[in-house]
């Protein structure tokens, strides 16, 4: 099955697009294939704007998200992979999701191993 965070980025995304309102990424930056701004990391995080006239190219895919924006006046090539997005939401009323870190992967987690059943034993007791 694949995982629901990226269906749920791109619809929080538009919805908050149809709404003329500032679509922003919340990004854990520590994720070792993240491409990211670095000097604008804090706390290991980073908060970026998706607006389209901030960025171009935007693709929000399944795996993770990708665009061109500027920093500094300097042009790069922005990488979040999705298990990074910590959440979505606009700047201007703080609507959007927040994505539960620890439950990341889950999707992906195979079922439990269950035991076969054992048959009862019978033991004295003194």
């Amino acid at each position: 099955m694949t995982p629901l965070k990226p269906y749920l980025i791109r619809s929080i995304y538009e919805w908050i697009i149809d709404n003329d309102l500032t679509p922003h990424l919340l990004v854990n930056a520590e994720f070792s294939n993240a491409i990211l701004p670095q000097q604008l990391v804090e706390d290991g995080k980073i908060l970026l704007n998706i607006r389209p006239e901030a960025i171009q190219g935007l693709s929000l895919g399944n795996a993770e998200i990708e665009f061109n924006a500027r920093f500094s006046g300097k042009p790069l090539h922005i990488v979040v992979p999705m298990a990074a997005v910590m959440a979505i939401y606009a700047q201007e009323n703080g609507k959007g999701m927040i994505f539960d870190q620890e439950d990341e992967g889950s999707d992906e987690t195979p079922p439990p191993e269950t035991k076969p059943p054992t048959r009862p034993t019978l033991r004295i007791v003194k």
